[in-house]
C-alpha cells in the first residue's frame, strides 16, 4: 500500500490544526484525496475530524450550522463541484446571514485531461468545471476565493478557518482545483498550533460611559436580540438584570433564547409599550429590532452591545443607537456590571425596580396562562396551535434545545413555550428548509439533550426530509419533529389579504398558492424504522407526545403530524 502525501493530506492536517470536529459532506469525485487521507487517519488510529455523510449539500451546511450555534467551534463543509456547490447555497446563505463560521469547500478540473501525465476522469470536461466556481457564492460568503497553488493550499485552508471566526463571523469558501489535491506535499518546517480566535472588548472609556447613564437611569430597560447565541452573555444578562433590577424583554428579531423566559424580570417577546417611558435602553446583539425600521421605540438613550453592529449582508439598517458598546456582549455586560457595583447602586431603589417588574412580569404570565385556558377549553373537535405549544410546555424536559421553523405560529410560539436555560431556542435564517439539518446539527453537539423541531406543513417539504431522515439514522442522531399541520401556506394567504382585503380573492375565497394538500408526513419515517403519528383530536394529543418523546430518549426519530385549526 502506498502512502500517498499529498494534498489531500494537507488539507485533513489543516483541518486537525484548526481542531475542527466534522468534515459535514454530499460527497463529490473531486474529494478522493481527502478520502484517503481520512483512511489513512482511521488506520493510523490518528486523532482528526469525523466524517458525517449527510446526503444533501443543503443538508451538510445546515448540519454545520447547528453544530457550531452550540459549540462555537466552526466545522468543515466538502461538497461537490458546481452543482453541489448550488444545491448547498441556501444553507451558505444562511450561515452567512446567522454570522455562523464555517470552511465551505468545493472542487474542479483545470487540466480538463489536457495534462499527458495525469489522468483525469472524463465528466471534467464540458461538465462539471465551469471556470471560477468561487463566483456562485461571492455575494453570500464572507470570502469566497480559489486556491491558487498546490503550494499554498495549506495555508490557504489555514487562512480561512482563522479567517472565518473573526467578526464579522461567517462562511469561508474555497474552490480547489483537484489537481493541487492530487500534487504531493510537503508538511511545513515549523508546524504551528493555530489558536482560537480571541474575543475583542469594548475600550474601558466606552463601557464608562454607559455606566454612568446606567446608575442614573431611572427606567432603564434592556431588549435582547441575539446575544443568547452565547452562553456567557445569556449567563451575565442575568447577573446584571438581577444586579440592577433590569426588566428584560426579547426582540421582535430573536432568533435565540436571550434570557429565562420565567425569570421574574421577563417581559415577554416584543413587549414594546414598555419603551415608551424608558429612559435608557440597552439593545443587547441588536439585528432588526424595531419595525418600520424609522420608528424610534423610546425618547430615551439607546446603547447598541454587540460584537458586530452593522450587518454588510443586510441591504438596510436602522438601529437607533445613541452609543455603542463594539466587542464581546459578554464582556461589555460583565464590565457593566462590575461597573455597577463599584459605584453601590441605592439598594431602595433597586428593591422598589425590582417590585414593580416582577408584578409586570406576574401579570405577563397570568395573561398567557389565560388564553391558553380558553382555547384548551374550546369544543374539543381540533387542536388549537396553543393547546399544541401548550401540551409541548407540559411533556418536554425542561432544558429542551428548541429548534423552530415556522412561520405562522412562530410568533405565538415564543411567547408561550418555556425557554428557561442556555441554547434552549434557535431559529434559522435566510429562508425555510433548512430546519431538520439544523436539528440534526443541534443534536450532534448537544449529546443527551433532548431536541424538538418544530416546523409548519410547507416548511418541512421545503427540507431535504428524505435525505435528513437518513442521517439521523445513520449517526443516531434522535429528534423529535413536531409539524404544525394547517393544511396549506396560511402566511401566503395571509399576506395577501393584508395588500387586498376587498379583493376578488378574498371575495371568492380562492387564495392561489395557500392550500397544501400533502402526504401523511408522519409515514415518512417508516422507510428508516422511524416511529410517526398523525394527530388531529385534542385527546390525544399528551398521549402522542409522551410516546414520540419515549422513543426519541430510547435513541428513535419521531416525527408527529400534528393537524391544527389555524
Amino acid at each position: 500500500m502506498k502512502n500517498y502525501m499529498d494534498g489531500g493530506e494537507a488539507i485533513l492536517e489543516a483541518f486537525r490544526k484548526l481542531k475542527i470536529d466534522y468534515i459535514m459532506s454530499s460527497p463529490g469525485s473531486e474529494w478522493s484525496p481527502v478520502w484517503e487521507a481520512l483512511v489513512r487517519q482511521k488506520l493510523g488510529n490518528r486523532s482528526g475530524p469525523t466524517y458525517i455523510d449527510s446526503w444533501h449539500e443543503t443538508l451538510a451546511v445546515n448540519m454545520a450550522t447547528g453544530y457550531t450555534l452550540i459549540t462555537g467551534r466552526p466545522q468543515a463543509v466538502l461538497v461537490h463541484a458546481g452543482v453541489g456547490l448550488l444545491q448547498g447555497s441556501m444553507g451558505v446563505h444562511g450561515a452567512m446571514q446567522s454570522e455562523v463560521p464555517m470552511i465551505v469547500m468545493s472542487g474542479e478540473s483545470n487540466t480538463v485531461g489536457e495534462n499527458p501525465d495525469l489522468d483525469i476522469e472524463q465528466q471534467w470536461y464540458g461538465g462539471l468545471s465551469v471556470g471560477g466556481i468561487e463566483r456562485y457564492v461571492e455575494n453570500i460568503t464572507k470570502l469566497a476565493r480559489p486556491v491558487t497553488s498546490p503550494f499554498t493550499l495549506y495555508e490557504q485552508v489555514i487562512r480561512a478557518g482563522e479567517m472565518a471566526q473573526r467578526t464579522p463571523k461567517g462562511p469561508i469558501y474555497l474552490n480547489v482545483a483537484l489537481e493541487h489535491m492530487l500534487h504531493d506535499w510537503t508538511p511545513p518546517a515549523n508546524e504551528r498550533e493555530v489558536p482560537a480566535a480571541p474575543r475583542v472588548q469594548a475600550h474601558p472609556s466606552e463601557v464608562g460611559k454607559v455606566a454612568d447613564l446606567l446608575m442614573s437611569a431611572k427606567n432603564p430597560i434592556v431588549v435582547a436580540e441575539q446575544s443568547g447565541r452565547d452562553t456567557a452573555a445569556f449567563k451575565t444578562l442575568v447577573d446584571l438584570a438581577d444586579l440592577l433590577a433590569l426588566p428584560v424583554i426579547w426582540s421582535r428579531g430573536s432568533n435565540f433564547a436571550n434570557f429565562p423566559t420565567n425569570h421574574p424580570l421577563y417581559l415577554g417577546v416584543a413587549n414594546y409599550k414598555y419603551l415608551k417611558d424608558a429612559d435608557l435602553v440597552l439593545l443587547a446583539g441588536g439585528r432588526v429590532p424595531w419595525y418600520p425600521p424609522h420608528v424610534r421605540p423610546t425618547k430615551g438613550k439607546i446603547v447598541a452591545i454587540n460584537e458586530n453592529q452593522f450587518k454588510n449582508h443586510m441591504i438596510y439598517q436602522q438601529l437607533h443607537a445613541d452609543l455603542y458598546l463594539e466587542g464581546d456582549i459578554a464582556a461589555s455586560l460583565q464590565m457593566l456590571a462590575e461597573a455597577a457595583r463599584a459605584a453601590k447602586p441605592n439598594a431602595d431603589v433597586i428593591a422598589k425596580r425590582r417590585e414593580k417588574w416582577k408584578s409586570e412580569h406576574d401579570a405577563l404570565v397570568a395573561g398567557l396562562k389565560a388564553e391558553r385556558a380558553k382555547v384548551n377549553g374550546g369544543n374539543g373537535k381540533a387542536i388549537d396551535p396553543l393547546t399544541l405549544i401548550d401540551t409541548l410546555a407540559a411533556v418536554m424536559p425542561a432544558d429542551t434545545a428548541y429548534v423552530d421553523e415556522t412561520i405562522l405560529h412562530g410568533p405565538v410560539l415564543r411567547q408561550h413555550l418555556p425557554f428557561t436555560t442556555p441554547h434552549s431556542f434557535f431559529r434559522g435564517f435566510g429562508g425555510l428548509g433548512q430546519g431538520l439539518g439544523t436539528a440534526l446539527g443541534v443534536k450532534l453537539a448537544s449529546g443527551k439533550r433532548p431536541v424538538a423541531l418544530l416546523i409548519g406543513d410547507g416548511g418541512f417539504l421545503y427540507n431535504p426530509v428524505i435525505q435528513a431522515l437518513g442521517a439521523s439514522k445513520q449517526h443516531n442522531l434522535p429528534i423529535l419533529i413536531v409539524i404544525f399541520n394547517n393544511n396549506g401556506y396560511m402566511a401566503m394567504q395571509k399576506g395577501h389579504v393584508h395588500h387586498y382585503p376587498d379583493g376578488a380573492a378574498e371575495s371568492a375565497h380562492m387564495h392561489i398558492g395557500s392550500k397544501l394538500n400533502g402526504p401523511d408526513y408522519s409515514e415518512f419515517g417508516s422507510h428508516f424504522g422511524l416511529h410517526g403519528e398523525r394527530v388531529e383530536e385534542p385527546t390525544r394529543l399528551k398521549g402522542a407526545v409522551q410516546a414520540a418523546l419515549k422513543k426519541v430518549q430510547d435513541g428513535t426519530t419521531a416525527i408527529l403530524n400534528v393537524v391544527v385549526s389555524k
